[in-house]
């Protein structure tokens, strides 16, 4: 696990330096760096596997290809012997880095699909004067770029290339505008105007001054109408297994993300299994009495007692929050309004291992989500509706709607147009209409009429085609959400502390298998996630099965109304959101006096607008 950063043109090793020290923090262990007439390559890093030999950049026999690459090659060994058979010559011991200008050598652009593992990676052809960058299937890696005067600059973070001196910081309006609907920017748009996120599955192609873009994977999820449920339980498990078997697979001490919940401690389960040793695990807890939150710990440390695992805690408070909230904003470079619980238990985490497995992913495949549970009674729904010109339903009509009552489900049609899976932008923050309001008249004369329900609907809804109402949110939210806010916490605040996670669940063949499950396998009867915990039956105490999903998460929208309301007031004060007149500050106050005086159903807008203040101040306020 490591940073990468380069660019093209003239070498300047003092830029790259400088550039590399940015991500100091993805690979404190080591830098290196090749530099020519014609590319810069700069990287940092964090010493997982082949500690002694595995430096980079790396390079072919003749030095005719150089390579600098962030992630991990699970199945390295395996891809190792196949090239020493083809003739290949290696200088490392068993890195897993040295393999990619092998299998460039020998495969070409599609040598990346005989990976199994998450990576973003940079190839120099010297000969050709060409750059490929590629971004592992899922986007677990995280890789931006941007072109300046026929320039391409590349990074790990986006924080990196804001160093290079031809670059002019502006913000992006576009991507501004439709943050405060997803509470993250939407790839491959950034906050910064200019600088673009490369797409998991795709590669870019740079020659000479020519930028061009392609897909080299993509998951389709497609149903296999006839997989059985027996069958479907045991692929999963031998799936799951083996992926956790390759991600135990370093040289320095690993331990795991424990829960209490079905996905991580499933994930432990098997670690127990396969390690002759106690599997370190690390939960994350509260200061505050907090009930729903006290039952992480609880299940988390009945997980810990059956499999006998090295249980460490990390209690954190809500002043901690506060403390280190621009410290996280500025991990993504970008405002951010998901999930951050990852950066405080990472903490303590990186102070034990330098590697962690997670259960991330399990919710995106086998579904957990609001959105995934009101799939089949919205699908429902809408049969209804065509069948009946008055929607009196009889018992075993409305058990098609549970757990959800037929008014709920008729307020969210009613707010989505009645037109088909747009149901789903209802669960956004703020709606486009919402937007109107938010914004200042300063602000909507630069926009130019974007509309964030039309971005997913016209990129990925019309691209699908599954017929399945719960696959096809599972489809869109993979290419969307997932990697945009789950996989970027996860990345980012991770390696915010030097530490790289792996996540079994996101082994491709099992995300391809996965991909053809039934949705009503996933979710059956209102029980979500059904498969996945039938398969698990055999190694879980079924309390821990059976318990209700609570989320890794922080309680920030309890602290707000108590231990967090000074802060939300300052940062949302009127002086503060004068500095860049980008809000009505008149419609903000109101939001914040509407949830101090009882709506409660205002906390997630209220955390997108404070955490947007945060991120304008830290990078635009001076």
């Amino acid at each position: 696990m490591c940073g990468i950063c380069g660019f093209t043109g003239k070498s300047d090793t003092v830029l790259l330096r400088s550039m590399m020290g940015s991500l100091f923090h993805r690979g404190p262990d080591e830098e290196g760096l090749f530099v020519n007439d014609k590319i810069n390559l700069g990287f940092r890093r964090l010493s997982i596997v082949d500690i002694k030999s595995g430096q980079q950049p790396v390079h072919n026999e003749d030095k005719s290809l150089w390579s600098i690459f962030n992630g991990e090659i699970y199945n390295h060994k395996e891809l190792r012997g196949e090239l020493l058979k083809k003739g290949h010559q290696f200088y490392t011991d068993h890195s897993d880095s040295e393999l990619i200008v092998h299998l460039y050598e020998e495969y070409g652009e599609s040598f990346v699909k005989k990976i199994n593992g998450m990576f973003a990676i940079a190839v120099w052809n010297n000969n050709e004067e060409r750059l490929l960058l590629f971004r592992d299937r899922m986007g677990v890696k995280p890789l931006f770029y941007s072109s300046i005067n026929g320039k391409l600059v590349f990074s790990s973070e986006i924080k990196t290339i804001l160093l290079h001196p031809e670059y002019s910081k502006e913000v992006n309006t576009e991507a501004i505008f439709h943050y405060f609907s997803f509470k993250n920017i939407p790839s491959p748009l950034t906050a910064f105007q200019g600088i673009f996120c490369l797409l998991p599955g795709e590669v870019l192609d740079y020659s000479r001054g020519h930028i061009s873009k392609r897909k080299w994977w993509k998951v389709t999820f497609k149903e296999n109408e006839g997989l059985n449920e027996a069958q479907t339980k045991d692929t999963i498990i031998s799936l799951l297994e083996d992926s956790v078997r390759l991600r135990m697979g370093c040289d320095v001490p690993f331990g795991a993300y424990l829960s209490g919940g079905l996905d991580s401690s499933l994930i432990v389960s098997i670690m127990a299994q396969i390690s002759d040793q106690p599997i370190k695990t690390f939960s994350l807890g509260y200061t505050d009495n907090l009930k729903n939150k006290e039952t992480d710990l609880y299940f988390a440390r009945k997980v810990s007692r059956q499999f006998q695992t090295d249980h460490h805690e990390y209690i954190i408070s809500s002043k901690e929050l506060v403390d280190d909230i621009e410290t996280v904003i500025a991990a993504f470079d970008q405002p951010f309004a998901g999930t951050i619980s990852t950066f405080f238990l990472s903490k303590l985490i990186a102070k034990h291992v330098k590697v962690a497995l997670s259960g991330d992913g399990a919710d995106e495949l086998f579904g957990s989500y609001l959105s995934h549970r009101l799939a089949q009674p919205m699908h429902h729904l809408k049969q209804l509706q065509k069948k009946k010109k008055e929607l009196f339903l009889s018992n075993e009509e409305l058990q098609l709607l549970e757990p959800f009552d037929l008014e709920y489900l008729n307020n969210l049609d009613a707010g989505s147009l009645k037109h088909g899976t747009n149901w789903r932008y209802s669960l956004y923050v703020f709606s486009d209409e919402d937007k109107e309001r938010l914004f200042s008249s300063k602000f909507k004369s630069i926009l130019g009429g974007q509309v964030s329900t039309r971005l997913l609907l016209e990129n990925y809804l019309k691209s699908i085609g599954t017929s399945d109402p719960l696959n096809r949110i599972l489809e869109l939210e993979w290419n969307t959400h997932f990697p945009d806010q789950v996989l970027a916490f996860v990345d980012s605040l991770s390696m915010a502390h030097s530490l790289e996670t792996r996540s079994p669940f996101l082994d491709y063949r099992l995300v391809e298998f996965a991909a053809t499950i039934p949705g009503n396998m996933k979710i059956k009867n209102g029980i979500v996630k059904d498969i996945l915990k039938q398969a698990a039956k055999s190694r879980l105490h079924t309390s821990i099965i059976q318990r209700q999903k609570e989320g890794f998460v922080l309680p920030i929208f309890v602290w707000m109304l108590d231990q967090l309301k000074l802060y939300i007031l300052e940062i949302l004060s009127e002086k503060r959101l004068k500095r860049h007149g980008l809000l009505s500050v008149g419609y903000v106050n109101h939001i914040v006096k509407s949830f101090y005086e009882g709506d409660r159903d205002l906390a997630a807008k209220i955390w997108t607008l404070a955490m947007f203040q945060v991120w304008w101040e830290t990078y635009f306020g001076n």
